[in-house]
């Protein structure tokens, strides 16, 4: 026997679901690559961070990200932690394997994974001891990242505040070591400054470093000054280094002579809010894969916000630029500090996916896997960002 239903009834019922549907978010479909590792915060972890991998010689693929513990913000406590995945970047330990322990100061983060020429493993950190004095550390290990050596400090002439981004560190096919930084004051200053890029440099296999020649400064407009850079050694031996900006658009800057000297930066067709790039070479390939938040066609509601994360293919080097797929784009979304790393026929991501509803929108830490053919199976329809 069916139940009978009041009018009055009837018609609160209907009220009710017409005054919720009024209150329900209206949304569109939102790109998302799906996660392989979500890094979610809670209440004792409050920010999982920016991080990077290293394929391990027994297979596994080793992820090592910032673990805050007394807050979100850059200047809460930290300590260096580790995923493990057995299987290629599909599935990952649950539970973290503590790489570096919070050795004082401020915090450690900002993580740089790199397997040398000699076969070492390096890996490179922020330390940040006071508001005044940020420093790249580097540590080896020649046991497959099971143990590591005391860490070498690799700015030590002038002291001050030094950004180093996640996955940065670089060897060219010389053997040196380059890492970007911009330094944003140096020790006893009390103002933050605009960001001047610079390098240090070893050739002894990051025993002693030293810095580069010159010291890049940005065109009296971009308040920010010159953020976060990359570097990558191009086919012809130039070092191009990519630089985040508030200019609208990533900025860009030649070394001919493996990043002692620099060009004058000039500003590239690559359309950014202030947020950085990651460039790396596919390996045994000439391609070049970039990912970053494309600002060629947002509208007014996402300018100037870290969304959407796009990849572009580059088969000339970095004079052309083929957008083939958009990985994330939540307009709430936030999503920077991109580590890469190609393992077998996928390339690992790992990135800041928060949302900013929620919070600062670097508290949560997405891993994906895609396969590498995902980047090129629209390459023939891909709109094209070309150079100068």
């Amino acid at each position: 026997m069916k139940s009978l239903v009041s009018l009055p009834g009837l018609l609160s019922a209907l009220l009710l679901i017409a005054v919720s549907a009024i209150h329900l978010p209206v949304q569109a479909d939102v790109i998302s690559v799906p996660a392989n590792l979500l890094l979610a915060p809670t209440e004792e972890n409050p920010r999982n961070s920016e991080g990077d991998f290293i394929a391990l010689k027994d297979g596994r693929v080793l992820f090592v990200y910032t673990h805050f513990s007394t807050g979100a913000g850059d200047y809460a406590q930290a300590h260096l932690a580790g995923r493990y995945s057995s299987d290629g970047g599909i599935t990952w330990d649950e539970n973290d394997t503590v790489i570096l322990p919070f050795p004082g100061g401020m915090n450690v983060m900002s993580v740089s994974l790199l397997r040398l020429q000699d076969g070492r493993i390096a890996l490179l950190y922020l330390h940040k001891v006071h508001e005044d004095e940020c420093i790249p550390m580097l540590m080896f290990s020649t046991d497959e990242a099971k143990t590591w050596s005391a860490p070498v400090q690799c700015i030590t002439d002038p002291l001050g505040y030094y950004v180093v981004n996640n996955d940065r560190m670089v060897q060219l096919k010389s053997g040196r070591l380059l890492i970007p930084a911009a330094r944003h004051l140096l020790k006893g200053e009390t103002d933050f400054q605009r960001g001047k890029a610079l390098c240090t440099i070893s050739d002894d296999g990051g025993q002693t470093w030293h810095m580069s020649k010159t010291t890049l400064v940005a065109p009296d407009d971009i308040k920010s000054g010159l953020q976060e850079p990359a570097v990558l050694e191009l086919l012809d031996g130039r070092v191009l280094m990519l630089i985040r900006t508030s200019g609208g658009a990533q900025y860009r800057s030649f070394s001919e002579d493996q990043g002692e000297t620099w060009s004058p930066v000039e500003k590239t067709a690559l359309d950014s809010p202030v947020s950085p790039a990651t460039v790396e070479r596919f390996p045994d390939s000439d391609d070049l894969l970039l990912v970053w938040n494309d600002h060629t066609d947002v509208g007014e509601a996402r300018r100037g916000k870290r969304t959407p994360l796009r990849a572009a293919i580059s088969k000339d080097d970095g004079k052309t630029w083929h957008v083939t797929q958009t990985l994330e784009d939540l307009a709430s979304g936030w999503y920077c500090y991109i580590a890469m790393d190609f393992v077998g026929d996928h390339v690992l991501l790992g990135y800041c996916a928060g949302d900013r509803r929620e919070g600062n929108g670097l508290e949560t830490t997405k891993v994906t896997r895609i396969p590498v053919t995902d980047f090129y199976k629209d390459l023939g329809t891909a709109r094209t960002i070309k150079e100068n």
